[in-house]
C-alpha cells in the first residue's frame, strides 16, 4: 500500500490476538534477553522487570514497514492468522516501528526497545521522582515509567498532536496505566504539573527549551536527543544546566512546532569518507549554526575524530552553547 495516514477505528487494541498471548509472552521474554545482552540497563537493572511486564503489543496495534512501492501496514486485526503473527513478532523485535505517517512522512514512531532501555537507565530515576516525557508516541514509554515508579500520577507525558495523545490514552488504559497525558507543545513543558525531577525527550531538539529548566527542581536531570546524540544535563536552577553527551548515537523524529529544519550546508571540500562518518555527521549537526562544514572537518581531524562523550552543552546567563572537552575551552559553539 502507498504511504498515508491510517484512519483510527477505535477498536479495543487488546482484542484480536486470537490465542497469540503465549507467543506475546515468549517474544517479550526474548526481547528482554536481547536487551540484557546489549548491556543497555546495566546502570539500573530495575528496568528489566518493567520491560518484562509491560506489553508492547498493546501500544502498537499497527505499524508500517517499507516495501518497494511505499509502506505496508501490519496490524493486530489482520484477517490472516499468519499476518497477525507477523505483526506480533515485529512488535517484539528490537527495532523502531513507524506508527504514524502523513503524506509519506514519518510523524510518530515507537523507539527501538534497547535504546529506550538505555535512555531510561541513564535518566537515573529514583522512587518518588516526578517525570515529564516530551513526545508521547504510542504511550509505551510512559507505561514503563509508570510501572517503574509505581504511581501513575508521578508521570506526565505531552505531545502536540491530539490524535497521538488520544490513541496513547486508549493504549495506556487497555494496559492498566493512567499517567497524565497532555496535548500541547512539548517545548513549553507542562507548567501546571511542575516541578519535575526528571525530563526525558523522545524527539530530536535543536537546543534546550528554557521552559524545561524553569520547571525543574535544582538537581533535576534532563535527557534528550540532540544532533544525533543524547545529552544528559544536570539542572542547577531555572537558568543554568550543564552536561555531556552519552557515547551512543540516537536518531529521532524532530520536535514538532519548532519551525522548519534549516537547509544543510554544502559539503564541497569535505572528503567523502568523512561525509558518511556518523561522528562527523554528529559534529556537523552540533555546529551547523556556527561552523562551515570545511571548518568542522578540519577540527574533527585535528582533534582525532572525537567520540560523542567528549562533547557537552552548557546553559547559563541566557546563553546556550555546545563545547568539546571543556565548557570554557577553545572549542565552543552557540546553539541559540
Amino acid at each position: 500500500m502507498g504511504a498515508h495516514e491510517l484512519d483510527r477505528d477505535g477498536q479495543d487494541e487488546g482484542r484480536g490476538l486470537d490465542g497469540l498471548d503465549d507467543l506475546a509472552a515468549s517474544a517479550r521474554a526474548e526481547l528482554v534477553a536481547e536487551i540484557d545482552a546489549s548491556g543497555a540497563w546495566t546502570g539500573d537493572p530495575v528496568w528489566r522487570e518493567a520491560f518484562l511486564v509491560v506489553p508492547r503489543h498493546l501500544f502498537v496495534p499497527y505499524y508500517y514497514v517499507g516495501v518497494m512501492d511505499g509502506y505496508e501496514r501490519r496490524w493486530s486485526e489482520s484477517p490472516d492468522a499468519r499476518g497477525r503473527e507477523r505483526w506480533l513478532r515485529g512488535v517484539y523485535a528490537d527495532t523502531p516501528l513507524a506508527t504514524r505517517l502523513h503524506d509519506g512522512e514519518l510523524v510518530s514512531s515507537s523507539s527501538q526497545p534497547s535504546l529506550m532501555a538505555l535512555m531510561l537507565a541513564e535518566l537515573e530515576v529514583a522512587d518518588g521522582d516526578r517525570v515529564l516525557e516530551i513526545g508521547t508516541g504510542t504511550g509505551y514509554n510512559a507505561a514503563l515509567l509508570a510501572h517503574r515508579l509505581g504511581d501513575d500520577d508521578l508521570v506526565t507525558t505531552v505531545d502536540l498532536e491530539p490524535e497521538i495523545t488520544e490513541a496513547a490514552r486508549r493504549h495506556l488504559a487497555v494496559a492498566g496505566f493512567r499517567p497524565v497525558v497532555v496535548t500541547g507543545d512539548g517545548a513549553g513543558g507542562v507548567p501546571e504539573r511542575a516541578p519535575f525531577d526528571r525530563i526525558i525527550a523522545t524527539c530530536t531538539l535543536r537546543s534546550i527549551p528554557p521552559a524545561w529548566l524553569a520547571q525543574c527542581r535544582p538537581g533535576a536531570r534532563v535527557l534528550a536527543p540532540l544532533a544525533t546524540g543524547l545529552i544528559a544535563l544536570t539542572v542547577r536552577d531555572a537558568g543554568q544546566a550543564e552536561g555531556r553527551f552519552l557515547h551512543t548515537p540516537a536518531y529521532f523524529v524532530p520536535l514538532r512546532g519548532g519551525g522548519p529544519e534549516p537547509e544543510p550546508a554544502p559539503l564541497g571540500g569535505v572528503p567523502r569518507p568523512a561525509r558518511d562518518h556518523e561522528l562527523f555527521r554528529f559534529l556537523l549537526a552540533l555546529t551547523r549554526s556556527a561552523l562551515a562544514p570545511q571548518e568542522a572537518y578540519a577540527l574533527w581531524e585535528r582533534e582525532g575524530r572525537p567520540p560523542r562523550d567528549r562533547y557537552g552543552i552548557t546553559v547559563s546567563g541566557g546563553r546556550e552553547w555546545a563545547w568539546l572537552d571543556e565548557p570554557e575551552g577553545p572549542y565552543a559553539w552557540p546553539l541559540r
